[in-house]
């Protein structure tokens, strides 16, 4: 596996060593001690997620004020546009944000940690998106930063309005969002 640092030093682009041959292929999606020695993160993972989207869908960007969850994130069928944001005010990065193409083909994976809004928009007719977190799901705890703040500026890799749930279509903007310290 290959670590690579992303304009946000604190996420991280994950690559698996991929074995394949004309049966098809084989990788070590996750390895805790891999994981470690590579990002420099000793988390304990406490739940996975499974999400199917079609085209134009965007879920985010997501935060739990309170049981922050940081995410290993990768897409196994389609492509995705999967962004961070950085609500850390301690931050150097503070408001800044990150983006990275998932997909099933070039099966990258994106270190998301706690701190940190999260969302992705599908860039293919359909994506599965799996996820594991290190806290557990809080619905009173979670928060959405709205996907197209001007003060954040994510240039997202499509045209026209995406479809999102009511509770992202009513996120707040930077300025009014609860952050972390």
């Amino acid at each position: 596996m290959q670590a690579t640092q992303t304009s946000i030093p604190d996420v991280i682009i994950l690559e698996p060593k991929v074995f394949g041959d004309d049966r098809g292929f084989f990788l070590e999606s996750f390895n805790a001690r891999t994981f470690e020695r590579l990002t420099g993160v000793d988390r304990n993972f406490v739940q996975d997620n499974h999400s199917k989207s079609s085209r134009h869908v965007l879920r985010g960007l997501h935060y739990q004020i309170q049981q922050p969850q940081g995410k290993l994130v990768r897409v196994v069928a389609g492509e995705v546009f999967d962004v961070a944001v950085d609500l850390r005010r301690s931050s150097p990065t503070f408001g800044k944000w990150v983006g990275v193409a998932l997909s099933a083909e070039n099966k990258k994976q994106l270190w998301v940690p706690e701190g940190f809004a999260h969302g992705f928009v599908v860039l293919s007719e359909n994506a599965e998106f799996v996820y594991k977190t290190t806290d557990f799901y809080a619905p009173e705890h979670e928060r959405s930063l709205l996907w197209n703040d001007p003060a954040v500026g994510i240039d997202w890799p499509f045209e026209g309005e995406p479809k999102l749930a009511a509770k992202d279509a009513a996120a707040v903007t930077l300025d009014k969002a609860e952050t972390f310290d």
